[in-house]
């Protein structure tokens, strides 16, 4: 295709793309109609972490509340410019597992691909927040050295496709990282970590499906759900696609206050979860990246929901209680 005709495509599609994010706190705080009092904050902390929400996951909010369980995930806040004790910028420990840019082996028989520092949404409390994308991610130039230590390591089975979000990649950049790993013949499961099926469910179009459809590996995705109001009727039929197309779903949770730190919501997350499809497999504690304190729930309170879970719910829709801890040799159940 002609370069000036690409670049003009290009452009055209980011234009078209922007169109459907919100980005700027004000934007923000006139479609849900919020307490402009609260504005000057918001603004101060996205200038630490960039405010990013798509439009379809906003008009899931109520208007005029500014502790909606959406929107607190999304919204700037005065609390993330507070410096906490023990909250830093790379809590599990990811840099200490690079072995290769864009590679992380923390867990014996899997591998960890950074894909893209991309997100279709900045959650206020990502542990990646502070990650250095721009020299630890899978692209063009370091790619071969990822595929090459992924070939030098026969007892891994599975590669993790992660970042930011996987699925963030087109369909094209993500076709011929998935055709270099299947010719990596000891790979024999493919997992992709992504958001984007729940907040921005148009993302599982047709061509992603049948690239899914038609790999060597079996397909694992984990999507990330906190709150049974983040399920609509467009996100369980992009899940249904899902699974007609032979992907296993899963859902990773965070525990958060004053988001899902309660029991009858907990219920309703597994219910609404299972009802479309997916799993309830991780109910995580926080990761404890700085700006985020105000999300911490302690861990007796997080157990004592979890005996609460067990008693609401059968075995197969108790998510596990976990906590990463760098170094460890795999997630610590919370028992």
């Amino acid at each position: 295709m002609n370069p000036v005709l690409t670049a003009l495509l290009h452009a055209a599609n980011k234009q078209r793309d922007d169109s459907l994010i919100v980005t700027d706190p004000a934007e923000l705080f006139r479609l849900l109609d919020l307490d402009p009092a609260l504005l000057a904050a918001a603004q101060t902390a996205s200038g630490l972490f960039s405010l990013r929400v798509p439009r379809s996951y906003v008009a899931r909010m109520r208007k005029r509340d500014p502790n909606d369980p959406l929107l607190r995930q999304v919204l700037p806040i005065a609390d993330e410019t507070i410096p906490t004790p023990g909250f830093t910028s790379d809590p599990v420990g990811d840099c200490q597992a690079l072995v290769a840019p864009g590679v992380l082996h923390k867990y014996q028989g899997r591998v960890l691909l950074m894909t893209t520092g991309a997100c279709g949404i900045h959650c206020r409390y990502c542990f990646r927040r502070d990650f250095p994308y721009a020299q630890s991610v899978v692209g063009t130039p370091q790619r071969r050295v990822a595929l090459d230590y992924l070939a030098n390591q026969p007892d891994v089975s599975e590669v993790i496709l992660s970042g930011g979000d996987p699925l963030s990649l087109s369909n094209r950049r993500l076709a011929v990282l998935l055709e270099e790993l299947a010719a990596v013949p000891h790979l024999r499961r493919l997992r992709i970590h992504s958001r984007q099926p729940i907040v921005m469910p148009e993302r599982i179009d047709s061509a992603l499906l049948e690239l899914l459809n038609t790999s060597r590996f079996k397909v694992v995705m984990v999507v990330h759900v906190n709150h049974p109001q983040e399920i609509d009727k467009t996100v369980r039929a992009s899940l249904a696609r899902l699974a007609a197309a032979d992907v296993c779903l899963f859902n990773q949770a965070v525990l958060l206050r004053a988001v899902n730190d309660s029991v009858d919501t907990l219920v309703e997350l597994s219910e609404a979860l299972f009802s479309a499809g997916v799993i309830p497999y991780y109910l995580h504690l926080l990761d404890r990246v700085r700006g985020t304190a105000h999300f911490e729930v302690s861990e007796d309170r997080a157990r004592q929901l979890m005996e609460e879970l067990r008693r609401s719910l059968p075995g197969y829709l108790v998510p596990r209680l976990v906590r990463e801890q760098p170094g460890k040799p795999a997630k610590i159940p919370i028992l």
